[in-house]
């Protein structure tokens, strides 16, 4: 079996509800996953909508340092640098300069956007410094991946 990231608030390609958008209360969606290979020390996540009008993806949410026992996320982790649960976890900045899960806010008018969930299991404990962004966390887990896992989720306004 392969690694699978889900959520229990949204199916993959279907709509996210409003309750996680910047239209609605903006909280983090919960999210679980299951058959992590063999060897997995660590796991890493990043979202980002690759439909936004911006010459890179937008970026929702940077998190790293998810010890390899942990199964889910639960919904609504606050926007701080870091978690007290999952114990030891790290959020990063996303798009807008600021730390942890920003909902999706699409241009009105844009039509649909994709929101790419991308969990990745990592062979080891990944050495991050605070502030880090997407593509400092991609060089950090460059020759430590596993495994990757998707979900995607879109919204429109």
């Amino acid at each position: 079996m392969s690694m699978t990231i889900r959520s229990e608030a949204f199916d993959d390609g279907r709509a996210i509800p409003r309750r996680y958008s910047d239209d609605g209360e903006d909280v983090s969606p919960p999210l679980a996953w299951s058959d992590l290979p063999e060897g997995t020390r660590e796991l890493a996540l990043i979202v980002d909508d690759p439909d936004a009008p911006t010459p890179e993806p937008w970026v929702h949410w940077v998190l790293c340092k998810v010890p390899a026992d942990v199964q889910a996320l639960a919904e609504g982790l606050p926007g701080s640098p870091k978690l007290n649960t999952p114990s030891g976890a790290r959020q990063g900045k996303n798009s807008w300069g600021g730390d942890g899960y920003r909902g999706p806010a699409p241009p009105r008018g844009h039509g649909t956007h994709h929101y790419h969930f991308q969990l990745y299991a990592l062979d080891a404990p990944l050495q991050t410094s605070a502030g880090l962004d997407k593509g400092s966390l991609l060089r950090a887990m460059q020759g430590h991946i596993l495994a990757r896992a998707e979900l995607v989720g879109t919204y429109q306004r």
